[in-house]
């Protein structure tokens, strides 16, 4: 007969008082090993989802509310007292997605910048060296971070272009103002990066609500012969704004829209919606994966195509009563 472990029941919702792993805050697998729990069990608890990763080698329970303090508390268990948070670790102190998309099965080294001049030769940590100014870093919660404009500054240069644009576009919405990051491309003038920084700051736009959005957006600019696109265009029914098409170009009624496993689950309620958008919007929608956009996709042709179909059938189109069938 299997041993059993009074706290972790068949049938139990979450961790609760009987777990001897904190149920508050973060810890680490060094810290589950010395409450008893290994971490052959501990991975037996994240595949159920009683707990989850936070960083590489930090995990919570899964109940524990997801903070600017909690996230704080979890880099503090590895990140040296002395170390600045850079990069996309600190667009995540800062609560800003911008994780790579294999994030999801994998969590990324923590990215720091260490003062001390040395890099520090862990595995879950990945460090460098670089110029700061005293106006680049602040405290969030006691943990020394890049600023958002920094931060801002230096994914704008380091990342691939696309997860790039993504970065800035979801900085500018978290607060970052678009005069400042445009101000701050110069200072980096001869340094990596910066010729991409230079392309990319004006482009720049926080009206996409998810890196994928911002993603979709950048292929769209790359395609020859395209209409300018608009994140986020309201369509209108009956002079009431009813749907939000996530990038597109209003004149012509042409929409692409990002399909991801996170926001469109219900397959019945997209398909309405986009009915509706075609029969009484008069919008061709074009929907993408992350297949199409990532990490080699190239929806440029479909883009292009769709562009087409809508110049076609905008003669076709009378305001007051939908389209003429032919």
């Amino acid at each position: 007969m299997a041993y059993r472990i009074p706290w972790l029941p068949s049938d139990l919702s979450l961790l609760d008082e009987r777990c001897p792993l904190p149920l508050t805050g973060p810890f680490t697998a060094a810290r589950a090993q010395e409450l008893g729990v290994s971490r052959t069990r501990l991975a037996t608890l994240s595949r159920r989802g009683l707990v989850r990763p936070v960083l590489r080698g930090v995990y919570a329970a899964a109940q524990v509310v997801d903070t600017i303090e909690f996230r704080a508390a979890a880099l503090a268990l590895v990140v040296p007292p002395t170390a600045i948070v850079t990069d996309r670790t600190a667009a995540w102190l800062h609560m800003v997605d911008v994780l790579a998309p294999s994030a999801v099965h994998e969590m990324p080294p923590v990215e720091i910048y260490s003062r001390a001049g040395s890099r520090l030769r862990r595995p879950d940590v990945a460090s460098g060296e670089r110029r700061m100014r005293d106006e680049d870093v602040m405290v969030a919660n006691g943990v020394l971070v890049t600023t958002k404009l920094r931060t801002a500054l230096d994914l704008g240069r380091r990342l691939n272009r696309f997860h790039a644009l993504a970065a800035l576009d979801a900085l500018l919405r978290a607060g970052v103002r678009h005069e400042e990051l445009l101000a701050g491309v110069e200072r980096f003038r001869g340094e990596r990066g910066v010729v991409q920084l230079r392309a990319l700051a004006p482009l720049a736009d926080p009206r996409p609500e998810s890196p994928p959005e911002s993603v979709l957006r950048l292929h769209w600019l790359d395609a020859s012969g395209m209409p300018p696109p608009e994140p986020q265009v309201w369509v209108h029914d009956g002079g009431y704004a009813r749907y939000r098409v996530d990038v597109g170009n209003d004149d012509l009624r042409y929409g692409a829209e990002y399909d991801g496993a996170l926001f469109h689950q219900d397959v019945e309620v997209d398909e309405g919606r986009r009915d509706w958008l075609d029969e009484s919007g008069g919008w061709i929608i074009d929907a993408f994966t992350a297949e199409d956009i990532y990490p080699r996709g190239d929806p440029t042709t479909r883009l292009q195509h769709g562009v087409y179909r809508a110049r076609r059938r905008s003669g076709l189109w009378v305001p007051q009563g939908g389209y003429l069938r032919r």
